[in-house]
Parts: structure tokens; C-alpha cells; sequence
């Protein structure tokens, strides 16, 4: 599709748009239309009105969306974002009457809608009011919107538990014992970099007593820590032992409210683990089985069955833990609404403290060529989402926190669901950047959020292992700048 730019250079914005709406469509900028597909923007302000026009072809139909807004008077910010959803939202409106359905999403294509509503009603509105706002400005379907709203009520509640000092900790453990073909976090496995764990492991004590002197001298409180990866339970029992004990020698853990530790995969969980897990003082750990049925955790190159899922999880209540959380992915090779409705089931057998449903990411331009297959998986991860929202809900479970990725199978969501008071307080203060997190290992992503005025700073560490140990000298610079803005 051939799309133009007319008084305005929102590339950006007009792409993100028809990706959203158009996933298997490939997009080429030019001067003016051309026979075929196309999208024109276009943008004009005059005596203080921004109004946006957007023209779109497809399928031989031509269709239009004019819609207006006043910028008299905004600061530069806000007026940036009134034009920016204005040329987002004609877009939208030229795209989707061409479309089979509308996405449920509708309009919107940020990473974090509870964040977006929890500011409706910041500035003033009821959670009615900004359910409705998003039914009607954004187009967002009812079920969504409910979704929306109940986590934003979830990250306000969190959020007057947050103090100035406190902040958060994430540790990255990037090692897996084998790569799942969807994942798209750093990760190495063991049979190819399982020489840098031990270089790895000694960079990351190295990283930690450094991060801790900083914390102590910013006056900082832990508040959670995190160890995520990868698959943390990949390194021994005694490689474990000294990470969770370097980082309890360092940091002071006596305002710590949630320690978790992603023991992820089954195949690295043993007794012995678990057990020193709980002794150190981490009480809630994620055991992610993605699906229950053993075909397509071999589709996916998963080395463990789902008697292995249901091992490692009785292992872990006898180990006492009380906080489980379970991992499930909705788009998965081979998987059917059906074999997926089994996995929801046998997840609910277990009761755990939390459930989280991911859809599928793909990269784009892999196997998404094909407009009828595109259907046929949106409506099929359609089916396993929604099928999973009801059956979750009728056994108590509630969303607690939701976000979403670009070219999720259907441009659909991942929620994570809790039973009462069990909500993962990492999860929503990181997804809703309610407070600093400062992140070590590879790949980590530290932020430091200003809770006055919302202002956030990034600092990354590099992204891979061996990169990561050869930059053990500098790990710190970032995150002293981060604490100490002014120095």
C-alpha cells in the first residue's frame, strides 16, 4: 500500500496505524498516490483548529474521515499528542470499513491502555466516564474496555503504596536450556553459551554490590525484586545460591512487599532449588507450562511434557510456596480454541495464586503473508482469548495487569489474572512505570520515574552476555545518573 504525507510528518504515527489495521500489508511512502491501495493524511491548522483528513483505497473503495480539534494555547507536548490522535484516528476510520471486523482494540496502538485510562480519570473522570471514552473516541469493544479499567484501578491502588524513596529491582538471567521458536527475549542456550554462565554470574555480583552502594547513597528503598530472564532456575543450585545471596548481603530487603523469581521452565526445577528458593526469602515463583497438551510444547521446543508442569507445581506447594503464577501463550502452533480450552481447564485443577495469558508475538514478515490464513488465526486466538476470559472469571480470577505488543497474532493483549490480594506488584508498578526500576544484568532496561511530573529516564545495559561481561567496568554510569539526575 502506498501511503502519502500532505502538511504534516507523522510517518509514525500513519504506519502504526495500518500495521495495526493491516498486518500482512507491506507499506511504501511516496509524493503522491498511485493506482491501487493507497492512504492519504492530511493536515491543516487554521485560527487554532488542527483538523485532519485521512483518504483511503482499498479494494477498489474509496473511502474518508474528517475530524477536528482545538490546539489554541496547548503547550508544545500536548498539542503534539491532540494532532498526533487526530491523524491516528482519520486513519482508523478511512481503514476499518474495509476490514472483515474491526480490530477490538479499535484505534488504539499503545503498549500500556490502563495507563491511558488511569489518566482519563486523573485529569477528572469517572471510571464510567473513561470506560465510555474509550468505547466511543478509541472504539475500543466493551469486554476490552472492561479489561482496561479494572487494571487501571488495580495500578491506582498500588500506586498510593508507593513512597518517594522506594523503588524496584530486576535481575536478568538470560540462559535457557534450549529457544523456544516464538521467544523474543535475550536469551542464550546452555548448549551453546553455557560457558558464560560462571563469567556471567561473576559480572552480575560485580553489578549488584555497585547498583546497592548507589541505592544506599540516594536514600532508596527496595521495594520488589524481580529475577527474570531467560530462565533463572537454568544456573545450579549453588550458582543460585550465591545471587540470592549477594544480592541479600547488598541490598537492604527490610521494606521488600514481593520477591518473585521465574523458575519458567519445568525442566530446570528441582526440589533442592525450590527449597533454597524459600529459605532466601522469595515467596512467589512462576512455573509456565505455555500450553498443557505435549504436542505442541514439542511444536514449540519446549523439553518437558505436561506431567512435568504438574510435577514442578506440586514441588513447589511443598516447598511452601503460596504465590504461583502460570504462564499460557494463545496462538501457538498446533494449538485449537479447544485443546487450548483443556490447558485453562487443567491450570484451574491446580489453582494457582495467578495465571497470565500471552498472545503469540510475530515477527513481522514471517509466515503472515497470506491475508485467509491471517483470518483464520486472529479468529482462532479470538476464540482461545475470549474462551479463557469467561472461564477464568467464573472460577474468581480478575485482571490485574495488561499490555500489549506489536504483531501479536490479531493485535490482541496479554493479561495476567489474580485471585483476590494476589496481584504481582512488580508487574503492574513496571507496567504502569509507577516508580524507578533499575534493572541489572544483560539486556537490562532501568528507569527512573519522576512521581511528581511523570518524566521518565532510560538506561540500558548491553544486550548480550558476552558484551555484558566485557562491559563490567561501566555497568553502573547509567544508574548513577539515573539516582543522582542533578550531579
Amino acid at each position: 500500500m502506498i501511503y502519502t504525507l500532505e502538511g504534516h510528518s507523522l510517518k509514525h504515527a500513519v504506519e502504526e496505524m495500518l500495521f495495526h489495521l493491516l498486518p500482512t500489508v507491506t507499506l511504501t511512502q511516496a509524493d503522491a498516490v498511485q493506482d491501487g491501495a493507497y492512504c492519504r493524511s492530511r493536515l491543516e491548522e487554521r485560527d487554532g483548529i488542527a483538523q485532519a483528513c485521512a483518504v483511503a483505497c482499498i479494494d477498489g473503495m474509496t473511502r474518508e474521515s474528517v475530524r477536528s480539534a482545538s490546539v489554541e494555547g496547548l503547550p508544545p507536548l500536548e498539542r503534539k499528542r491532540v494532532v498526533t490522535e487526530l491523524v491516528k484516528t482519520t486513519v482508523y476510520e478511512a481503514v476499518v470499513p474495509a476490514l472483515s471486523q474491526p480490530p477490538v482494540w479499535g484505534s488504539l496502538t499503545g503498549v500500556r491502555p490502563a495507563k491511558l485510562a488511569r489518566g482519563l480519570i486523573e485529569r477528572g473522570m469517572s471510571r464510567g466516564e473513561a470506560a465510555q471514552h474509550l468505547r466511543e473516541h478509541f472504539h475500543v469493544t466493551p469486554a476490552r474496555t472492561a479489561l482496561t479499567i479494572r487494571a487501571a484501578a488495580t495500578a491506582m491502588t498500588l500506586d498510593r503504596a508507593i513512597g518517594t524513596e522506594d523503588i524496584s529491582l530486576y535481575v536478568g538471567i538470560p540462559f535457557c536450556p534450549s529457544r523456544c521458536y516464538y521467544c523474543s527475549f535475550v536469551s542464550a542456550t546452555t548448549a551453546q553459551s553455557g560457558h558464560l554462565i560462571e563469567p556471567y554470574l561473576d559480572t552480575l555480583c560485580g553489578e549488584i554490590a555497585q547498583t546497592a552502594a548507589l541505592v544506599r547513597a540516594a536514600g532508596k528503598r527496595v521495594q520488589s525484586v524481580y529475577i527474570g530472564g531467560g530462565t533463572p532456575t537454568t544456573l545450579d543450585e549453588a550458582q543460585l545460591t550465591r545471587l540470592l545471596k549477594t544480592l541479600k548481603q547488598n541490598f537492604d530487603f527490610s521494606h521488600l512487599r514481593e520477591y518473585t523469581v521465574e523458575a519458567g521452565r519445568p525442566d530446570t526445577i528441582t526440589p533442592g532449588k525450590l527449597h533454597m528458593l524459600r529459605a532466601a526469602g522469595v515467596g512467589r515463583v512462576s512455573i509456565n507450562p505455555q500450553s498443557m497438551d505435549d504436542a505442541v510444547l514439542a511444536a514449540i521446543g519446549r523439553r518437558h511434557t505436561a506431567a512435568d508442569v504438574l510435577r514442578a507445581f506440586d514441588q513447589a506447594r511443598q516447598a511452601g510456596f503460596s504465590v504461583i503464577n502460570m504462564d499460557l501463550i494463545a496462538g501457538l502452533t498446533g494449538d485449537t480454541p479447544e485443546r487450548f480450552a483443556r490447558t485453562i481447564d487443567t491450570l484451574l485443577g491446580l489453582s494457582p495464586e495467578n495465571i497470565t495469558v500471552h498472545t503469540l508475538a510475530i515477527k513481522r514478515g514471517a509466515d503472515l503473508t497470506d491475508k485467509a490464513a491471517a483470518a483464520a488465526q486472529r479468529e482462532s486466538v479470538s476464540r482461545m482469548l475470549d474462551g479463557a476470559s469467561e472461564a477464568l472469571q467464573a472460577a474468581g480470577y480478575g485482571p490485574y495487569y495488561l499490555y500489549r505488543q506489536k504483531f501479536t497474532a490479531g493485535g490482541f493483549e496479554n493479561v495476567g489474572w489474580c485471585r483476590p490480594d494476589t496481584e504481582c506488584f512488580y508487574n503492574v508498578t513496571m507496567m504502569e512505570e509507577l516508580q524507578t526500576i533499575l534493572s541489572l544484568g544483560a539486556g537490562g532496561v532501568s528507569k527512573r520515574v519522576d512521581r511528581d511530573t511523570g518524566w521518565i529516564e532510560r538506561t540500558n545495559n548491553p544486550k548480550y552476555p558476552l558484551e555484558y561481561i566485557r562491559a563490567a567496568d561501566r555497568l553502573a554510569e547509567g544508574k548513577r545518573r539515573l539516582l543522582f539526575p542533578n550531579r
